[in-house]
């Protein structure tokens, strides 16, 4: 699905960098194979993408997964195709029901059926996750401005923007605006929202709740705060595609509005002063004065945040973070014999996730430590020469998923910003 000889010129880029054979390899391949591993092309042009080893489509993975190829696509119009037809998918799947995060390929009722939710034949899973809705609007406005294509933002777009923007200002008032309820009754108390399917108390802060993390594992405070964070940044970008494409003044103005009050609600209740390392970012609050100061593999996390374009990474809030997350205070940071990084509540302890060592190493400053970092990953595939969820940092060999598409994306993402390689934005 990519040019080979985009690739290659890629591929060298790679191999001159980093001045290893096997990073080179790894590239290549995983370029080569990962995408039509999981995209489908269907017949009325869009492109359903496998989440991995799971028969459906997330918001959030379908999107992370091409980041390496947007990199690579200005000067590939096939490609360009693909990856429209992945976005044009998505937004037909928001307008489905912009709550859900997880769809099928047609309306077969596959999936999670049991869950206490609205739920439907298309939808797989209705774990409401703001950064699901994040995706779409940020691979929209790349698309557009790499490719200066004018069949990026058509009328599935305005459609799929309307309802987002109408959920996130409801969730601004969850406690009393909300018609989201989920529970799900199994053994994980992360599967499910307390209080009849509402989640904790929250009171209003001028962000928008979410039920799940990336992780998709159940928020403790209500308000995740990168979630917030990369909402703030997609806004900026409907507001801009509302004004030059679509000409709807009415719809950038609630995109300006909504942004202004996330924006505030992160700066008053989103940062914590931290007695050893001052002013940092909290991972989720609620509004009540509670807040949570940890990060979580998943992206989007607060190690993420110049990926997400919230905070350049000199930041100085941002760095302070950093140090904090990177760190034994990061209660999901772990150190091992092999390796040391983010892992995750939805894995083992002791197990670090590759897509957090990539994002470390995308988000650093230091390109000896995208080096270093791209050797850890090299190192610690367990001999299978692929990207996993997470890995024990003691014995690479004991590892969750044999094969994770995400993670070879940002492995591979890795590799490109190591060597130079950026978007070609418009």
């Amino acid at each position: 699905m990519i040019d080979p000889e985009v690739l290659a010129r890629a591929t060298a880029e790679v191999r001159r960098a980093t001045g290893d054979e096997v990073i080179a390899e790894m590239f290549r391949r995983s370029m080569a194979e990962n995408l039509p591993a999981v995209a489908e092309r269907l017949p009325d042009g869009t492109t359903f993408v496998l989440t991995g080893d799971i028969p459906a489509m997330w918001l959030r993975d379908s999107a992370a997964q091409l980041r390496p190829y947007l990199l690579l696509c200005a000067d590939d119009p096939a490609l360009q195709d693909v990856l429209i037809g992945v976005l044009h998918r998505q937004l037909e799947y928001v307008v489905l029901d912009p709550y859900a995060n997880a769809f099928n390929r047609e309306p077969n009722g596959a999936g999670h059926t049991t869950d206490e939710t609205e739920m439907s034949p298309w939808v797989w899973e209705r774990k409401y996750e703001i950064d699901s809705l994040c995706f779409p609007l940020d691979l929209a406005y790349r698309l557009w401005r790499t490719t200066g294509r004018a069949d990026v933002i058509d009328d599935r777009f305005k459609a799929a923007a309307e309802a987002i923007v109408e959920l996130w200002t409801i969730e601004q008032d969850h406690e009393n605006r909300s018609p989201y309820r989920f529970q799900r009754h199994d053994d994980r108390p992360s599967d499910t929202l307390v209080r009849e399917g509402r989640g904790r108390l929250t009171r209003p802060t001028g962000m928008s709740w979410s039920a799940f993390r990336p992780s998709d594992d159940a928020t403790v405070l209500g308000f995740n705060v990168p979630g917030n964070m990369f909402a703030s940044v997609v806004l900026g970008y409907l507001q801009e595609i509302a004004t030059e494409v679509l000409r709807d003044e009415s719809l950038a103005d609630r995109a300006k509005a909504l942004k202004a009050d996330i924006d505030d609600g992160i700066a008053r209740h989103g940062t914590v002063d931290h007695p050893e390392h001052g002013r940092v970012y909290a991972y989720e609050v609620d509004g009540l004065g509670e807040s949570l100061l940890m990060d979580d593999a998943n992206m989007p996390s607060l190690l993420s945040i110049p990926l997400s374009g919230y905070a350049a990474a000199d930041d100085p809030t941002y760095l302070a973070t950093r140090k904090l997350l990177l760190s034994p205070e990061n209660p999901y940071y772990y150190s091992g014999t092999h390796a040391a990084g983010i892992g995750s509540p939805h894995t083992p302890p002791n197990y670090v996730w590759h897509i957090a060592l990539a994002v470390q190493g995308i988000s650093s400053t230091s390109a000896r430590e995208r080096q270093r970092l791209l050797e850890l990953l090299r190192d610690t595939t367990g001999g299978t020469g692929q990207m996993h969820e997470g890995f024990d940092v003691d014995d690479p060999s004991q590892y969750t998923r044999e094969w994770f598409s995400w993670a070879n994306a940002m492995f591979c993402e890795l590799a490109l910003v190591h060597a130079g390689v950026h978007a070609g934005i418009r």
